[in-house]
C-alpha cells in the first residue's frame, strides 16, 4: 500500500509546481516560461493590461484544519494579485448588501433598483441579481470600455461542457437565466451595479464588512482600471474596480487573508466569536446553479467529485488564472489556499493535499 503524503511533501510538491510565468509583468518571458497574465488571448485592442499590476512572490500558500493554521509556505503574508478570486469576493459584498437590506431580493431584474446604470435595454431588463452572480445573465454591453464580447465562448479548464466558438465571437445571445458562460466583463458589471448599490469604494465596503473583521487587510489593495471612474449621484467620482485580472488592476491580498476569508464558510459566517455575513446566504452561494450545477454563486462546486475526485462533493472552489486555488472542504473541515501553481498542475497538487489531509 503506498503511504499516505504528509502535509510536508504536499507542501514540497506545490513548491515545485510554480506557474511558468515571469515573476515581474513586465519582463520577457525566460525559455520554457509564458507571458504574464491572460489578455494576450483577447482580440485587440483588448488584448492589453488597463490597470496597475506588480511583481509577483513565489508558488506560496498556507492550510488551515479545525480552525488553525497547519501548513504555511513561501511568502504566506505578501499581498498578490489573485486574479479571478476576486469574483467570489463580489459575491460576499452582495452578501453584504442582502445583510444590509440593500438587496431585498436577488431573484429581481436589476434595472428596477438601479436605471440608467445598463440594464435598461429590453434585452437587459430581464436581469436579475442572481444571474450576474452565477454567470447566466447574458448581459449585452460595454462595461469600462469593455464589450461583452471580448469575453463570449470563453472556455475555461474548469467548465466540463466542450469548447463552443473562436473566444471573442459574436456568439449569439440567449435569454437571461438560460445560458452559463464565464465572461469577466460581466462580472465588472456586476462591480459597477454593487458600487451603485452600496454607494461607497467596494473596496472600502471590503474592508470594512469581511475583511477587518476577520482579522486581516495588511497591505490589502483592490484596484480598478486607469480610467473606470463613474459618477455617482450626491457622491462625486468613484473607481469601479473589476472582479479579477484580466486586464490588470483586481485585488491584491496576502494567502492568509484569504484562508481567514474561507474560514466564514466552515464557521457559519462567524469570525472571532461574532457574526460577520449570513449564514443562509454562505449557504446559497454553494447551491449548483439549475443550468450549471458546478459551479453556485461565482464558486466552483465539486458534485459528484467530477472537479477534484479526493477532495469532498460538498467542496468549494474560489480560482484564479496565474495558479491561485482556494479550496473549501466542509468534510475535512479544512481550508488551503495554494498561490502561482502550475494550473497543468493544480488538480495533481490539491490531490496530494487532499491525500495529506484525510489523516489529520
Amino acid at each position: 500500500m503506498t503511504p499516505r503524503p504528509t502535509l510536508q511533501a504536499a507542501t514540497e510538491f506545490a513548491q515545485s509546481c510554480e506557474v511558468p510565468w515571469p515573476r515581474d509583468p513586465a519582463a520577457e518571458p525566460a525559455p520554457g516560461q509564458s507571458a504574464w497574465g491572460i489578455h494576450q488571448a483577447d482580440p485587440p485592442p483588448f488584448n492589453r493590461l488597463r490597470g496597475p499590476v506588480h511583481a509577483r512572490g513565489p508558488q506560496s500558500g498556507v492550510v488551515w484544519q479545525h480552525g488553525r493554521e497547519v501548513a504555511a509556505w513561501g511568502e504566506p503574508d505578501r499581498p498578490d494579485l489573485t486574479f479571478s478570486v476576486a469574483k467570489t469576493y463580489l459575491a460576499l459584498l452582495a452578501g453584504v448588501a442582502v445583510d444590509q437590506g440593500l438587496l431585498p431580493d436577488v431573484h429581481a431584474p436589476v434595472h428596477r433598483q438601479l436605471p440608467g446604470i445598463g440594464f435598461d435595454t429590453p434585452h437587459n431588463r430581464a436581469i436579475t441579481w442572481d444571474h450576474l452572480l452565477t454567470q447566466t445573465s447574458e448581459w449585452e454591453g460595454t462595461c469600462l470600455g469593455l464589450p461583452d464580447t471580448v469575453d463570449r465562448w470563453r472556455k475555461v479548464a474548469q467548465d466540463p461542457r466542450p469548447a463552443g466558438g473562436p473566444k471573442g465571437g459574436a456568439r449569439p445571445l440567449q435569454p437571461p437565466g438560460t445560458y452559463w458562460e464565464y465572461n469577466d466583463v460581466r462580472i465588472n458589471q456586476l462591480a459597477l451595479a454593487l458600487l451603485h448599490l452600496f454607494r461607497r469604494p467596494l473596496p472600502q465596503v471590503f474592508e470594512e464588512h469581511l475583511l477587518r473583521p476577520v482579522g486581516g487587510g495588511a497591505g490589502f489593495h483592490w484596484a480598478a482600471y486607469d480610467d473606470a471612474w463613474v459618477d455617482l449621484p450626491g457622491v462625486g467620482r468613484v473607481a469601479s474596480v473589476p472582479g479579477g485580472t484580466h486586464w490588470g488592476a483586481g485585488v491584491s491580498i496576502s494567502a492568509r487573508d484569504q484562508a481567514r476569508l474561507a474560514q466564514l464558510f466552515l464557521d457559519g459566517g462567524r469570525a472571532q466569536g461574532r457574526p460577520v455575513i449570513s449564514a443562509a446566504w454562505l449557504a446559497e452561494m454553494a447551491a449548483p446553479c439549475p443550468i450549471a450545477p458546478f459551479y453556485g454563486r461565482l464558486v466552483w462546486l465539486n458534485g459528484a467529485g467530477e472537479f477534484l475526485q479526493d477532495a469532498s462533493c460538498r467542496s468549494l472552489f474560489m480560482l484564479g488564472a496565474g495558479g491561485h486555488w482556494v479550496w473549501i472542504d466542509p468534510e475535512r473541515d479544512s481550508v488551503a489556499v495554494l498561490r502561482w501553481l502550475d494550473p497543468a498542475q493544480g488538480v495533481a497538487t490539491l490531490g496530494v493535499f487532499a491525500q495529506a489531509l484525510c489523516g489529520t
